[in-house]
């Protein structure tokens, strides 16, 4: 029984260490939490933000309109407009069944055996992933709900970002 205890105890605190939280960052590889992007042509980009298990959707959201808001800074733009907007699911957030078979030989002697389990996330929930594309432009902004000011997007959800 205190085995049981001990390696239960081992598995959730590296569970725990896997977990990536959720920072305003590069993204580490393809499926790694935060900001990636992709220039399409000059003034439009397609900006990805991939949060950590759990994070609010509000949040990767944010994050990947802050991404949007520094690259046009970095560009020279004063402002974008989010001409598409998809926010998915990337994470499992269920639990899993699986089933197994094996068998062993040695000499004149031979074991089969079947194992079932069963496993519950550890990880804090599903990830999500925004993906943006945007279209970057100068001087006066243009009115509609899904134009932002550049430096204003940057002082309001900036801090925030840490």
């Amino acid at each position: 029984m205190k085995n049981v205890l001990i390696a239960a105890v081992c598995t959730l605190a590296l569970a725990a260490c896997a977990t990536a939280p959720t920072r305003f960052q590069p993204a580490s590889g393809p499926s790694g939490v935060g900001f990636s992007e992709m220039r399409i042509e000059p003034g439009r980009y397609r900006v990805a933000f991939q949060g950590g298990p759990g994070a609010p959707e509000a949040m990767v959201q944010d994050f990947a309109l802050l991404r949007a808001a520094d690259l046009a800074l970095a560009e020279g733009y004063d402002w974008f407009r989010v001409v598409e907007r998809v926010t998915r699911q990337t994470g499992y957030g269920g639990t899993s069944i699986g089933f197994g078979v094996g068998g062993a030989s040695f000499g004149r002697h031979s074991a089969t055996g079947v194992g079932v389990s069963s496993g519950f996330p550890l990880s804090g929930g599903p990830s999500l992933m925004t993906s943006l594309e945007v279209l970057m432009g100068k001087g006066p902004r243009p009115s509609g709900p899904e134009v932002y000011d550049a430096r204003g997007v940057r002082e309001t959800v900036g801090p925030r970002a840490g």
